[in-house]
């Protein structure tokens, strides 16, 4: 597995922004697959997630009716589209694929990580 964040930006608060996940290689059509997010000086933590079916879904409170995760297995690609962004969102995203094929928060049960996008809301 070999995962490739992309569509980070800056965007005004209240805007959108639609990130990617692409495996370059081709072999996470089974796993679980998650976007976390990372501030200077905090911890990461957990956006959403997806399992292999793609039905099956988890959100962080904080995101909760404004994220959409979903996913193409055709394209072997995973998507966060972000609405009513907020000052608040702005991080660093990093998808990262799961060693199961349901979605989890838990970020120990990832085992494949992405390089991350940056997001910047302006106020």
């Amino acid at each position: 597995v070999q995962l490739q964040a992309s569509g980070g930006g800056l965007v005004q608060a209240g805007g959108s922004l639609r990130l990617s996940c692409v495996d370059s290689r081709r072999t996470f059509s089974n796993n679980g697959v998650g976007w976390f997010r990372q501030s200077p000086g905090e911890e990461r933590e957990f956006v959403a997630a997806i399992g292999w079916r793609g039905g099956m879904t988890l959100y962080a409170d904080s995101v909760k009716g404004r994220f959409t995760i979903s996913r193409d297995h055709a394209k072997n690609a995973v998507y966060l589209q972000m609405n009513n962004l907020k000052p608040e969102d702005t991080a660093t995203y990093t998808c990262a694929a799961a060693r199961s094929s349901v979605p989890t928060a838990n970020l120990r049960q990832f085992n494949y990580w992405g390089q991350g996008t940056l997001v910047t809301v302006s106020s």
